[in-house]
C-alpha cells in the first residue's frame, strides 16, 4: 500500500509548509530513497529554501521535519546508518581531560578572565570540550539542537589554566512561564524565537573552587555572547534563558548575576512542539534581558533578516 498523499499544510519549528512543498518533500523521499537521512535533509532545505539568517541551510531542522513526517506515516525514510547512537555520547579520554590538583581561592586570584570560543569540529579544542562535558557534567555530551556556541573560560594571565566550559544553543521551543512573562502570541514566538539563546551547559571543573566564579562568568557571557552569536548566526540576542534542575541546584549563581526566576516548566521536553512529551522533571526557569523593554521588543521585533555574507558552521 502506498503512502497517503499530503493534502494539508503543516507548521514545524516556526515555519509553515504548504501542501505543494510537502508533496515535493514526499516525492523527494520516494525518488531519492538511496540517499541517507542527512543528504535528504540537505536536499529538502535547498528545495524549500529553509535557511538560517546567515544563509546556512537548516539541515538539522530539516532532518527533524523528515522524522516528524515519518512518524505521521507520510514519508518513508532510509534506516538510520550505524554511525553512532543518539543521546549522551561516550566521552573521549585524554591526559588533558584528566582530574587536576585542586585550585582554591577567590575570584580575584584569577582575574581578568577570558572567554575562548570553541570552534566547530571533532578534533582539538572541540574534542577537549566534549571530553570535559562528557566526563564531568551530569547531563553529558548530548547532540545539540539547532544553533550552538561553546566557550572555554581561562584566566587571561594564565591561559594554560582551564576553569570552565559553557554551551549555548537555540532557545526552547515553548516554555509556558517564559512565554507568559514575554507576553507574545504564538505567531510572535515563532517569528522571534531566534532572538533568545539557551544556556544549555555550565561546567566549572570539579577541581576549581573559587568563590564567586560562576556568577562572574555569567556576567562575562552577558557582555560577550551577543556579538559572538551575531557574528556566527546573523542575529543579535535580546534574551538569555536557562533551565535549572531544582533537585540538584538552587540557582544561586544565576540570582547573584541578576537573572530573573520565572517559575518552573511543566515537565516536558524543551523541544516539545505538540505538548505531548510528559515525564520530564520540572525545571526552574531563569532569564536575563540583554536590553531594556525586552518583552515589548520581542513582541514587535521584525523577523531576523538573512545575512548577505559571513556564513558560519551549523554547530559543533
Amino acid at each position: 500500500m502506498g503512502l497517503p498523499r499530503i493534502t494539508y499544510p503543516i507548521t514545524f519549528n516556526g515555519r509553515s509548509f504548504s501542501v505543494t512543498q510537502l508533496q515535493l518533500i514526499q516525492t523527494l523521499t520516494m525518488d531519492c530513497a538511496a540517499l541517507g537521512r542527512t543528504e535528504l535533509a540537505y536536499t529538502l532545505c535547498e528545495l524549500v529554501d529553509w535557511r538560517r539568517p546567515t544563509g546556512r541551510l537548516k539541515n538539522h531542522e530539516g532532518r527533524l521535519l523528515l522524522e516528524h513526517l515519518e512518524a505521521k506515516g507520510l514519508v518513508t525514510l532510509p534506516p538510520v546508518r550505524a554511525l553512532g547512537r543518539r543521546g549522551p555520547r561516550d566521552a573521549p579520554r585524554s591526559p588533558q581531560g584528566a582530574p587536576a590538583p585542586d585550585v582554591v581561592g577567590a575570584i580575584r586570584d584569577v582575574l581578568p578572565l577570558a572567554l575562548e570560543i570553541v570552534p566547530p569540529g571533532r578534533t582539538g579544542p572541540s574534542r577537549l570540550w566534549r571530553e570535559l562535558i562528557g566526563r564531568y557534567h551530569y547531563l553529558g555530551d548530548r547532540v545539540p539542537v539547532g544553533a550552538t556556541l561553546r566557550y572555554f573560560v581561562r584566566p587571561a594571565q594564565q591561559p594554560e589554566q582551564l576553569l570552565a566550559c559553557l554551551g549555548w544553543t537555540s532557545a526552547a521551543w515553548r516554555i509556558a512561564v517564559r512565554d507568559r512573562w514575554i507576553g507574545w502570541s504564538d505567531a510572535q514566538r515563532r517569528q522571534n524565537l531566534p532572538y533568545l539563546v539557551n544556556h544549555s551547559r555550565f561546567l566549572i571543573l570539579p577541581w576549581i573552587h573559587l568563590k564567586g566564579l560562576a556568577s562572574h562568568i555569567l556576567g562575562l557571557c552577558a557582555r560577550h555572547l551577543p556579538p559572538d552569536w551575531e557574528a556566527r548566526y546573523g542575529v543579535r540576542p535580546l534574551l538569555l534563558e536557562t533551565l535549572v534542575d531544582p533537585a540538584r541546584f538552587r540557582g544561586t549563581c544565576y540570582r547573584a548575576a541578576n537573572w530573573l526566576p520565572l517559575g518552573q516548566t511543566a515537565g516536558r521536553g524543551r523541544m516539545d512542539r505538540a505538548n505531548v512529551l510528559a515525564g520530564h522533571a520540572p525545571k526552574a526557569v531563569y532569564v536575563y534581558p540583554l536590553c531594556r523593554d525586552v518583552q515589548a521588543r520581542l513582541c514587535r521585533a521584525p523577523a531576523p533578516a538573512r545575512a548577505a555574507s559571513g556564513e558560519a558552521p551549523d554547530g559543533p
